[in-house]
């Protein structure tokens, strides 16, 4: 039999019994590795110089910051190696249009050349491949340097070190560098350090560099100086401490095999800190385990870093709309025109990037070249997305 249900006059098929409310929802739980999340619609575009520490990549860096900025555009300016300290040039957002130009300027670093023991990587984190006690001779050198007064420079040091003196002299003058066979540097489309793993040989050319300075820091005896595992095998090592400013793709691991090829030993690179990139120093350099706050504030606008790094030219209004476009400038489309035919920064009348920009037919000139003439055509190598007018500009 079918069952229906009493009669009743607040039941009825049009007014269905209100269902009993359910229970509010538990909230999510908390996730605390989230970054912070950015107001919507913000930007981020400027550099960054962070302080990196020994043992993580430069990739490494740059993925923690994409996750705790919460960015997408990020990359660097001159890879560190893991064992290497100091300045990390990180770019974010437009600024990652400056990457070939800020990597490309000098870098300052100290360093640390163990003497009498080789590695297959001209560093520390290599396997040793030989070691070799110092000669007399060279144990008097250092003896002459460890002294109370200290590392002494010019003359002084060559009468106290001769054959030491001599070494860095010889890297001072060096204009072709051999680079290391556990290097970045495709060989055939293969990365040099992945045939060298692999026991294959390597075959680099050398490579041009220079050398702004190069001096003797201080020296490091024995177990100062040593590398762990060393006096097991018969060596009782010295290190050199050295300071440096060199050109774009200089390897300093080939310094420490060249100062010990002069000097008649193996040798190896134990410690590396960059101590500047262009004109970012390690001074002003935010910790890497810094917050997302203190990150986002030492954040250097893309204008004032990119005006630090590069020479500076200012458009015109009529210039900016121009080099927005992508159209070829004129010197009367600046109000400071630029003052070499290299590569420049290119501002607006209110300070922000519109391009980087050359005198045609491109940036492969030296920047102590003259002024362009009046007549010259520029061209933009890199634009600069923002406020951008679409106005097609006035006719000339």
């Amino acid at each position: 039999m079918k069952r229906t249900a009493p009669e009743d006059p607040a039941f009825t098929p049009e007014q269905p019994a209100p269902a009993a409310p359910l229970p509010a929802p538990a909230p999510a739980p908390a996730r605390p590795n989230r970054p912070p999340a950015r107001p919507r619609g913000a930007r981020m575009d400027g550099v960054l110089v962070i302080d990196k520490p020994s043992g993580p990549t430069s990739h490494d860096v740059v993925a923690r910051l994409r996750r705790l900025l919460g960015v997408k555009r990020i990359g660097h300016a001159g890879t560190l190696d893991p064992m290497a300290s100091g300045v990390l040039v990180v770019l974010v957002g437009e600024a990652t249009k400056l990457a070939p130009y800020l990597t490309a300027q000098d870098k300052r670093y100290t360093a640390r050349v163990v003497l009498g023991v080789g590695t297959d990587t001209l560093d520390a984190e290599g396997e040793i491949t030989a070691t070799q006690a110092l000669p007399p001779w060279l144990e008097g050198e250092l003896d002459a340097l460890a002294g109370p007064g200290g590392i002494p420079g010019g003359e002084a040091l060559a009468r106290a070190a001769p054959r030491i003196a001599a070494a860095l002299d010889a890297e001072r003058a060096r204009r072709e560098q051999m680079p290391p066979a556990y290097s970045a540097i495709k060989v055939a489309g293969q990365r040099s350090y992945a045939l060298a793993r692999a026991g294959q040989a390597v075959d680099l050319a050398p490579r041009p560099v220079e050398v702004r300075s190069l001096a003797l820091a201080g020296v490091a005896r024995g177990a100062a100086g040593a590398l762990a595992g060393t006096a097991t095998a018969g060596a009782a090592p010295a290190a050199l401490e050295v300071e440096l400013d060199v050109s774009k793709g200089y390897y300093v691991r080939s310094l420490a095999r060249d100062l010990g090829a002069h000097l008649g030993l193996p040798a190896h690179l134990s410690a590396l800190r960059r101590t500047a990139s262009g004109s970012f120093a390690v001074g002003e350099a935010a910790p890497l385990d810094a917050g997302a706050d203190v990150l986002r504030a030492a954040l250097r606008p893309l204008a004032a870093a990119a005006s630090e790094s590069l020479p500076v030219a200012r458009l015109t209004e009529h210039g900016a709309r121009r080099a927005r476009l992508g159209q070829s400038l004129s010197a009367s489309d600046f109000s400071s025109p630029p003052a070499h035919p290299g590569a420049a920064v290119w501002l607006d009348p209110d300070g922000h990037v519109v391009a980087l920009g050359a005198a045609e037919p491109g940036d492969d000139v030296l920047p102590e070249s003259p002024p362009p003439p009046a007549a010259t055509r520029f061209s933009v190598l890199r634009g600069f997305s923002g406020v951008v007018d679409m106005q097609k500009p006035a006719e000339e």
